[in-house]
């Protein structure tokens, strides 16, 4: 076998385990939270950790690429990821799988950032448009599986299978890129932009930590009001260095395009609304209705599946279809689905949810394919690299925002729901606050347990209803985050910022973008979705 087809083999193997990770996670937490005892924030921080990670150092992780070499930096994401989802594996409490999931956040940024410029390098005409439509076949069926593969490790083994289960890909996938990948590197490298990595994750992190210490505390308490300031200086100053420095990770000036513009709303809100309710409606699944991981995966596939379909035909038709008219109406059929799924009730079954699964799959089908080449399609050859890392980035922004609002929007809605139920039980006033942590930790038969037995019912009954209030404001939320990114993609994305890519760059990789004339991405290797995590 050619030694450009081992390097295909190893980017996809990396790209596969990547991707199974996000969605096994998502199915694992409930499993996670009980087995460490862990906190309700624990558990968001548990994604969080990883998302942030990812954000702040991919567009740095690109630069020491080009300057280093893609195979060498790919090298190091694989060993620094391997070595992370070992850390997770073996994580005796909440903290250390926490920091395990930042440092396999640092492997997932390297890796982002290297695998598609090593397929770009490895492969030339034709041959690259069948590799990158092999990579894309993969992500999806890594996206498509990961929920039910998830629920089949946690309920067969142990939620620490689902880290474990890396080691082998992981270990193989360096071997073989040790001695079958070639290195690559770009004519030109950019200078590491070391000034602007400080003031990007320092800003991340406190904006994230704000929301979910809003979750634990009040949305007035003062150091959540100080984590807020401190992120609007730190993304403030952001803004200042990228705009004064030589050559920035994040150019400003790309925001200027409105399809760039679009595209960068467009990922963002995919990741804040869809991705990010993910978590939710996995803990509803398993601690209000009672499935076991393997039973929630499963029941997750019907999105999931209906995403991959809705992808291969995005992929087909994105050569005859304006991107505008795939990316702002499937983020709107993204929160028609959401909306949906609204109108749970205490007595609500799974059912209830299989329209909005649906919908809201096929949505994520139609966007996904067509916003991996928006944002390279509008920019020259040569900033593609740069336009591609800015967009998995907001990706990544999305969903680490989204996770955090979301959990201080649940906390709020599940207090107020249970005070006014248990309000009229004069024995359980004061009590809110107790049933309501036994509720965010997984653990809601505790509190009917330590009930009066003749009041049980009702407290189970409050319990089930103040969970059904509180996932129906976050599905208001979410459905609200996607119609509105749908109609601003909709509105910005034109035809006319595309331009034609040509050169060694190529059609449908990351050196050149696929974007086309008219705003039709060129169907070679264009199918290819955006990894999610």
């Amino acid at each position: 076998m050619k030694r450009q087809w081992w390097t295909l083999l190893v980017v996809c193997a990396a790209t596969f385990m990547l991707l199974l990770d996000v969605t096994i996670v998502a199915v694992a937490l409930p499993d996670i939270q009980h087995s460490l005892d862990a906190s309700f924030s624990g558990l968001q921080w548990t994604t969080d950790a990883y998302a942030l990670t990812l954000a702040a150092l991919l567009l740095t992780s690109g630069s020491l690429a080009d300057l280093y070499g893609r195979r060498r930096l790919f090298v190091i994401g694989l060993t620094v990821f391997t070595a992370g989802s070992l850390l997770c594996g073996v994580a005796q409490d909440q903290l250390t799988l926490i920091l395990s999931r930042a440092v396999q956040g640092v492997g997932g940024a390297i890796l982002f950032a290297t695998s598609l410029a090593l397929l770009a390098g490895a492969f030339q005409g034709r041959e690259r448009g069948a590799a990158f439509g092999i990579w894309g076949a993969v992500a999806g069926v890594a996206t498509a599986l990961g929920p039910v593969l998830g629920g089949v490790i946690t309920s067969g083994i142990s939620w620490r299978g689902i880290f474990l289960v890396n080691l082998p890909i992981g270990i193989a996938a360096l071997v073989i890129t040790l001695r079958l990948v070639d290195e690559s590197r770009p004519p030109r490298a950019s200078k590491v932009d070391w000034l602007g990595i400080v003031p990007l994750t320092a800003g991340l992190f406190s904006l994230v930590y704000a929301l979910i210490r809003a979750s634990d505390t009040a949305w007035d308490e003062r150091g959540v009001l100080i984590c807020f300031a401190l992120a609007a200086v730190f993304l403030i100053a952001f803004v200042v260095v990228e705009s004064r420095v030589s050559e920035p990770m994040f150019d400003l000036s790309l925001l200027r395009t409105p399809t760039f513009l679009g595209g960068s709303i467009a990922a963002f809100a995919m990741n804040a609304s869809l991705f990010a309710m993910f978590i939710y409606l996995v803990l509803y699944l398993q601690n209000d209705l009672g499935y076991s991981a393997m039973g929630t995966g499963a029941r997750l596939l019907v999105s999931s599946g209906a995403t991959l379909v809705a992808a291969m035909v995005a992929g087909r038709v994105m050569s005859r279809i304006p991107t505008r008219w795939l990316i702002g109406p499937g983020l709107v059929v993204v929160g028609v689905g959401l909306l949906l799924m609204t109108g749970v009730s205490a007595d609500s079954d799974w059912t209830h949810l299989i329209p909005g699964f649906i919908v809201t799959g096929i949505g994520a089908g139609m966007v996904n394919p067509p916003l991996a080449s928006t944002a390279i399609g509008v920019v020259p050859v040569w900033r593609a690299g740069m336009a591609s890392g800015v967009n998995q980035t907001f990706r990544q922004v999305g969903i680490a925002v989204g996770i955090a609002l979301y959990g201080s929007i649940f906390t709020a809605s599940l207090h107020e729901s249970l005070r006014e139920r248990l309000s009229a039980i004069p024995s359980l006033q004061g009590q809110t606050d107790t049933i309501a942590d036994s509720i965010r930790m997984g653990a809601p038969d505790q509190a009917i347990a330590s009930a009066p037995a003749e009041l049980r019912g009702q407290v189970e009954h409050a319990i089930h209803t103040g969970f059904a209030t509180s996932l129906n404001d976050l599905l208001y939320a979410s459905g609200i985050i996607a119609l509105v990114g749908g109609v601003l993609a909709f509105a910005l994305i034109r035809a006319k910022d595309f331009v034609p890519q040509g050169g060694p760059g190529g059609p449908g990789g990351p050196g050149g973008g696929p974007g086309g004339p008219g705003g039709r991405p060129q169907p070679q290797g264009a199918g290819a979705p955006q990894p999610q995590a």
